[in-house]
Formats: structure tokens, sequence, C-alpha cells
């Protein structure tokens, strides 16, 4: 089995593989550090903190992650609390920052003598449409190959495995919209005890977090808006300007570690029944490989 990505699904398909017994190989274009260290996603459903407990991968989440049993839905100058728990039976969603599961996924795989490799260059696909797919690429300045029974395609909308299947094999249903989130990351403590969604004339924010030293906020904005226009008091006076209550709610301020523009939309990639490759990650559904 050969895995493309080593973001979520890719280490967590190739950690599920080994439990059953099955070998895989991870091929991974960035470096671990880069991975490890990119900021994404940081809310973890019941489904995935329960896999991951399951799976003998969430000790140090259990540890370290924040369990919000609710959300805020403010919009009008005020807050309506949605409790998530009691509408649920007691589920509930944990803060942990997706570079922390990539940590976790990693190191496990590594401890179980698996192989993730980084850095690979001039990654292609070769024969997945018969029983025996190639992947071929450079790793540590050696060139390589690798034959498979299956390639799981986990690598994005932009990896090399979309591209490899023939267009009319796919069916692409896409949407760009007409924002984009100016996100930053704040070194200090969140204004909340609960991620707040926010409704504002002048657009959505969204009031989240990643430890209790960490804060993650997110400011609609255009698309076709410049950092360089978003100096960081801007950006906090906005983010107030959005926020504020009836009651005079405050939002706390602190250094701007991060900051970033990111244009929203909304892709899919629905395959055909097609040789030995699947797809799954950002770019596409989950899709059983066939017979």
């Amino acid at each position: 089995m050969q895995s493309f990505g080593a973001g979520p699904a890719g280490l967590m398909l190739s950690h599920l593989l080994h439990r059953d017994g099955i070998d895989s190989v991870v091929i991974e274009a960035k470096s671990r550090k880069y991975v490890e260290e990119r900021v994404r996603a940081g809310v973890l459903e019941q489904g995935t903190v329960d896999l991951m407990i399951e799976t003998g991968v969430g000790e140090r989440m259990r540890r370290q992650g924040l369990i919000h049993h609710g959300i805020e839905l403010r919009f009008g100058g005020r807050g309506h609390r949605i409790d998530l728990s009691g509408l649920t039976g007691g589920r509930a969603i944990t803060i942990y920052g997706q570079n922390e599961v990539m940590k976790d996924l990693t190191d496990a795989r590594l401890a179980a003598g698996g192989r993730v490799l980084f850095e690979c260059e001039n990654v292609s696909v070769h024969g997945f449409e018969g029983q025996s797919p190639v992947i071929r690429f450079a790793h540590e300045g050696t060139e390589a190959e690798i034959a498979c029974e299956f390639v799981a395609g986990c690598d994005g909308s932009h990896g090399v495995c979309r591209p490899s299947i023939p267009r009319h094999a796919l069916t692409l249903f896409e949407r760009t919209y007409p924002f984009a989130w100016l996100g930053i990351l704040a070194a200090c403590a969140p204004s909340s005890d609960e991620l707040i969604y926010c409704s504002h004339e002048r657009g959505f924010a969204l009031h989240s977090m990643r430890s209790p030293e960490l804060t993650r906020l997110y400011l609609q904005c255009d698309p076709e808006e410049s950092l360089d226009n978003w100096p960081d008091d801007r950006i906090w006076d906005e983010l107030q300007t959005r926020f504020s209550t009836a009651e005079g709610w405050r939002l706390r301020r602190g250094p701007v570690v991060q900051k970033g523009i990111t244009p929203m939309r909304s892709f899919v990639a629905e395959p055909m029944q097609f040789g030995r490759m699947f797809l799954s990650g950002e770019a596409a559904p989950i899709v059983s490989p066939p017979g």
C-alpha cells in the first residue's frame, strides 16, 4: 500500500493499516519540521477523538486537549450558546491543533518501524490503471521506485495524485467564494472559554484557540486583499468591532505571531471506478478501492 501525503489522512491511514498487518509507505514532499509546525485546523470532533484514543495515539491529546461542551453563535450584539453535549448525549469537541496530531501520528509510525519519507522530489505515479502501480521519486539524493498493490492519494487538490488520473475518470465539483479568511495566531490567552462564531454586517468573525496561551482568530475579507493593508492594530480593532456586544465584551490582545489570507473554495473530485488508486483528504471524499 502506498500513501501520498504525511497529513492527517495519510498518516492515520498508514497507522490503521499497520494495526491490521498491512505494510505501507508514506511519501511527503515537505520536511517533517514543516509538516509538524504549519498551523491548520484545530478542532477535533468526537469521532476523531475516539479513533485516536482507541488506536493508541490519543494519550497526549487527552492530557493537553481542551474539551468544549458548547459553542457560541453571536449576532446582533448578543451571544447565544449552543449546548453541544446536552443536545448529543454527551458528545463534545476537542481543541487540539492538527500539527500536534501530526506529531503524534508520525511518532507512532516511526516507533513501529513504519516508513514515512519526507522531502521527496520528482514524485510520479505509473500504471495504476492496472494491477501493479509504481511510484517513482527521489529521496535524499537517490532515485527510488516502489511497486504497490494500491495507491492512496492523500495529498490534497494540489498534489500529484489527482492530476495523474485521466480527466475522463473524474467528475469535478468546484465553487470559489467571493470572500476569504484573514487568520491570525496570537500569543495571548483566549478571550472566551468556548468558540465564538460571529455574524456581523461587516463580515464573519471566528474566535478560536490552540492552547491556554494561544488564540486563533479569523476575519472575513475580500479575497484580493493584501496583508500589507492589515497591520496588527487594524486587525485587532476590526475583530473588536465585530465581536462587540451590548454588554461591552472585550477581546484580549497580544503579539501576533502568524497571519495570512486564505481564499475560500469548495472542491470535490468524484472518481469513477479506476484501477488501483483512490483519493482522500481535502481534495476528495474517501473512495473504496475496487474489488
